[in-house]
């Protein structure tokens, strides 16, 4: 399942390389309207991209699901793809997901390059092989595990992001860093990511990304240690689905935020993660991610949706916390009353 991680100082090089190496009949570009309207003109007269069929896709987490994806299947189909084609992903990590879900499945598998456009996706969504669909109301219900032949990073796309965007990827870095070293987590603390500078930014992105691989190498299919990259994802997760059932459209990573100051209040209470380190995220995530607003009357519905967490086993809520930064504690359990508590605290807080 290894893919190749390519951080690129010349685009065009780097994605003429990645398309060479996989022989191929018919090249393919998904994109979304976001994408290929800001996106597809950093590529699109790059020789090697001549005569490539595009499909184009509705933006935004709400088109993740089995209408878009049939829409997709029927465009390869129309345009004549084979096992043998290629798909090359642009976009973020929903274009990054719902392309490699696509290309994983038609003819039973067809290859497909990754460039992430988005923060979150160039840290997250398109590392690790993780594709799939939102299905029945619930992130990411369906889908499997298949790698990208490569995965091309850019700071040109970052360029291209409004601050809240930026801001949504910046809290899988915050993850990150969580989960690794000390100094690591100080650097994303200084980083002015309201303000950033891109070549910075980029060499951040490059330590990121090391940390997800290291550990996807490790355990590909999320036996083990690789739910450590749930970190801020159980809690989170349940406030995208509630978002969505409400018509509350927001953004994945300000989830994740969210998701990390109920999580580190958890690793506080019940593995002695320090108090200051749990301030210090509280912090940032309030003065740069502002709040997502529930009431007590919301607890059952949020408890639901923890059940359905996919790392959760013999009807146990399974989450990862931390005992200290690096110091990961995966298939932690809690009863119904802590996570009430867990809640209590975000929303008084």
């Amino acid at each position: 399942m290894k893919q190749d991680i390519i951080i690129a100082s010349d685009l065009e090089k780097s994605l003429t390389e990645a398309i060479e190496r996989v022989s191929h009949d018919h090249l393919f570009v998904l994109t979304d309207t976001n994408t290929e309207r800001y996106c597809w003109p950093l590529i699109k007269d790059f020789a090697i991209m001549q005569g490539a069929r595009m499909i184009t896709i509705a933006p935004t987490d709400e088109a993740k699901n089995i209408s878009t994806l049939t829409k997709v299947w029927s465009a390869l189909q129309e345009g004549g793809a084979s096992r043998h084609s290629l798909m090359v992903n642009l976009g973020g990590g929903m274009v990054t997901d719902l392309g490699g879900f696509a290309a994983s499945t038609f003819k039973r598998g067809m290859a497909y390059i990754n460039i992430p456009t988005t923060l979150l996706a160039q840290v997250d969504a398109s590392v690790g092989g993780k594709t799939g669909i939102n299905f029945g109301g619930l992130k990411n219900e369906i889908g499997v595990f298949n790698c990208a032949s490569s995965v091309i990073l850019s700071s040109a796309f970052l360029r291209t992001l409004d601050k809240e965007n930026l801001l949504s990827g910046y809290a899988e870095m915050l993850k990150h860093g969580l989960l690794s070293t000390k100094e690591n987590w100080a650097e994303l603390l200084c980083f002015d990511i309201t303000n950033p500078n891109f070549d910075t930014l980029q060499m951040l992105v490059t330590k990121s990304v090391a940390i997800k691989e290291e550990i996807v190498n490790i355990d590909p299919t999320e036996k083990g240690i690789r739910k450590a990259l749930n970190l801020g994802h159980t809690s989170g997760h349940a406030l995208e689905s509630l978002a969505l059932e409400e018509g509350r459209t927001i953004l994945h990573g300000y989830a994740v935020a969210w998701g990390l100051m109920m999580e580190l209040y958890l690793s506080a209470k019940k593995c002695s993660f320090p108090a200051k380190e749990m301030h210090q995220l509280e912090n940032f995530v309030k003065e740069h991610y502002g709040k997502f607003l529930y009431e007590c009357k919301h607890y059952d519905t949020l408890y639901k949706y923890m059940t359905h967490d996919k790392k959760n086993e013999n009807g146990n809520i399974n989450f990862t916390l931390m005992g200290a930064i690096g110091d990961i504690r995966i298939n932690q359990t809690a009863t119904k009353d802590e996570i009430e508590e867990m809640l209590d605290y975000y929303r008084e807080n």
